[in-house]
This record gives C-alpha cells, sequence and structure tokens, in this order.
C-alpha cells in the first residue's frame, strides 16, 4: 500500500470543502489533511458532525486571495508538499459587485493555481459551475459551447482559462449543477423556505416559467466522492492518458451531475409531497411580464416572504436561524436551463453515483438536519 496522500482544502468550510473534508476523514484516505477558510469554524454554522474534520489542528485561518497568506496556507512541517489540492474556495453569494467575484473567486483561484504549480502539486482540482454552459436543447457536455450565464459563472470561467496557462500545474477541472443535501443553503433551501411560508400561508406555491425548466442536482454526497476519484484518477495515469484534442481542452473537465434530468415540475412535485401544499406554474402571460420585470417580480415576491418566515421563526423561537432564507436571487430566477451530461465522468474515470436522482425522501433528510441544528420553523 503506497502512503495516503497529503490533502490541502481551501475553502474547507464551504458547503462542498467541508463535506470533503468528512468524507476524507470517516474513510481515512489521506496522510494530511489541512482546511484553509478565512472564516472561523465558530462562525462558519459548523455543524457538531463536522468539528474533528475541520476544526482544531487541521485548521488554518487564512485568506487565500492574498499572496502574502501562501507560505501559511501551503507550508508544511516536514518540509514536503502536497499532494492533492481542491480549491473549494470562492464568493459563493449571488448578485455581487464584479470587483468582488473578480478578487474573492478570480484572483483566489489564480493565487492558488500558481502556488500550486511553483510547489508542484501532484493535482489540483478547481470548482467551476454549470452555468458556464450556452443553453441548449441537449444537456450540454464538457466540450459544448461555453457562454457563462450568472455572475459567478463568467469569474469562474475566466479562472479556469487562466489556470489553463499556468505552466506546470496539474489541473483537473469539476463543473457542478445546484448541489442540495443536509444542511444545504443555497438553490434547494430557498425553495424549501418558501414552501414553508406557503404552507403557513395556506397558499398555492406557483413557479415561474415553465416545468419544463432544467434545474439539474447533485447529491453533496457524490460530488465529494467524484471530487475524490478525479484527484486519484489523475494521479494514478489519467492525465497521461487524456487527450485533449479529442475531449476539446488542453487539462481534463467533468461535469458532476446527477442522472436525474431534474426541472422545475421535479422540483415541484417533490415540494408537493413533502409539504402537503398545491403547486404549479404561472403560465404564459406572467411569465412573460415577469421577463421583462424582473427586478419587481423579484421584489415583490421577496417582500410578500421575508415577512411571514420571520414570524415562523419568532414563533418557533428561533433566535439563531442558521444560513436560511427565502430570499430569492434574481439570478436563480433566470428562465435559463442548468442543463448538464455527466457521462465523461462515469466513462473516464469509472465514476458511479450513489445518489442518481432527487427524491421525495433525500429532501425530507435536508429537512431534518435544519431540525436538528434548530434552523427550521
Amino acid at each position: 500500500m503506497a502512503e495516503k496522500p497529503s490533502v490541502l482544502i481551501i475553502g474547507g468550510l464551504g458547503y462542498i470543502g467541508r463535506f470533503l473534508a468528512l468524507h476524507i476523514h470517516q474513510n481515512k484516505l489521506a496522510s494530511e489533511v489541512r482546511i484553509v477558510d478565512k472564516v472561523l469554524p465558530q462562525l462558519a454554522w459548523l455543524p457538531p458532525d463536522f468539528e474533528e474534520a475541520c476544526a482544531g489542528p487541521k485548521f488554518v485561518q487564512a485568506d487565500a486571495s492574498r499572496e502574502q497568506s501562501l507560505p501559511r496556507i501551503f507550508d508544511r512541517a516536514d518540509g514536503k508538499q502536497w499532494d492533492y489540492v481542491f480549491n473549494c474556495g470562492g464568493e459563493t453569494r449571488y448578485s455581487q459587485e464584479d470587483e468582488v467575484y473578480k478578487l474573492r473567486s478570480l484572483n483566489l483561484s489564480l493565487n492558488v493555481g500558481r502556488e500550486a504549480a511553483k510547489r508542484g502539486v501532484k493535482c489540483f482540482v478547481e470548482l467551476s459551475t454549470g452555468m458556464v454552459y450556452k443553453p441548449d436543447s441537449a444537456p450540454s457536455k464538457e466540450n459544448d459551447k461555453l457562454k457563462p450565464w450568472s455572475k459567478i459563472a463568467v469569474f469562474k470561467l475566466q479562472a479556469e482559462e487562466e489556470l489553463a496557462k499556468i505552466d506546470g500545474l496539474n489541473l483537473a477541472v469539476v463543473r457542478l449543477p445546484h448541489v442540495y443535501g443536509p444542511y444545504a443553503s443555497q438553490w434547494v433551501a430557498t425553495a424549501l423556505c418558501m414552501a414553508r411560508v406557503y404552507k403557513a400561508l395556506e397558499s398555492e406555491m406557483k413557479w415561474l416559467w415553465t416545468k419544463d425548466l432544467r434545474t439539474n442536482t447533485a447529491h453533496i454526497h457524490d460530488v465529494v466522492r467524484a471530487l475524490w476519484a478525479v484527484a486519484g484518477w489523475y494521479v494514478g495515469g489519467g492525465k497521461d492518458k487524456w487527450d485533449a484534442k479529442a475531449m476539446g481542452s488542453a487539462a481534463p473537465v467533468f461535469n458532476v451531475v446527477d442522472k436525474g434530468i431534474t426541472t422545475q415540475g421535479v422540483m415541484a412535485d417533490i415540494i408537493g409531497q413533502v409539504f402537503g401544499i398545491e403547486t404549479g406554474f404561472q403560465g404564459q402571460l406572467i411569465s412573460t411580464f415577469a421577463k421583462l420585470n424582473l427586478d419587481s417580480v423579484v421584489d415583490d415576491v421577496n417582500d410578500e416572504l421575508l415577512g411571514p418566515w420571520a414570524d415562523l421563526l419568532a414563533e418557533a423561537s428561533i433566535t439563531r436561524p442558521g444560513p436560511l432564507t427565502p430570499f430569492m436571487e434574481r439570478e436563480l430566477l433566470k428562465d435559463t436551463d442548468l442543463s448538464m451530461d455527466g457521462s465523461r465522468l462515469e466513462e473516464v474515470v469509472g465514476f458511479a453515483y450513489e445518489k442518481p436522482k432527487i427524491s421525495k425522501d433525500l429532501v425530507e433528510e435536508v429537512i431534518e438536519s435544519y431540525k436538528k441544528m434548530n434552523w427550521w420553523p
């Protein structure tokens, strides 16, 4: 048995970073792990099951977008270099100014990428998003046309392109859909919080656009397994077998997306079952109006939901509601398909999904995790 790899996770307290650390910890996959984040564990809404994997001596507080932090992030006591570096860092909030993404996503990626190249890291895995693809009727494959449709995606694509130019960087890129699972705080969480308010108001939850709008998903359990599998494949000879011409990119790129072809209709059905509420779609007229007046529509929805959500929290005596909110981000309400083809990962890396599609049970598991943390009214 060869020595297990040493692992550095940047943005290690973010949603994907913490689950990756937990996966490595529970399965004893690494000889040494370091978690780097600019936020302290005490302030990161870290559930107790992550304490051992993410906090204590494994944790280093540092801002990876600043060059002066790099020695603290990369230097090891034994003078050796890290084998795997996973960049799970970057700005994950929507609707921020360009400068924010430039500094916290693009600069961060390039900083740690250059350092990883300089130090001869065996595999550097950059996390990106499926929102970089130009939406098409068929699910996007890794070498399909790119046309990023969220600000996060604009800067993530720039990072991908710039990293690929760094001499000596052993780069692999993973593009993700909406990631959900226990303690999730973004897209799925927003929909669940909205549904909780509609249940309290005893009114129908109506969605914009159509039931066919694709909103592809992947469960966090499979996402972190895939990240680990890609790094292992790369170092185990995958890099040498990579045919850049046939694959359409110099560095290996993989979509990680479940096989469920999740759409708004699928989500509406599941949410209807979980909450026992009516769900439906607004119809052509309102959707057309919304397209032309998206800002005011988003504002109206948020005005309608935030007050009742606060009331629900107050009634449940929840004073620290955690990262959950029904606040709808304009960028997430676009009439744009997030639709990806994940077959390359299965064919090239030999990966198999253990949670191949989103289901009522998996969504109920998410809500149970919120209840456990006393986040859920």
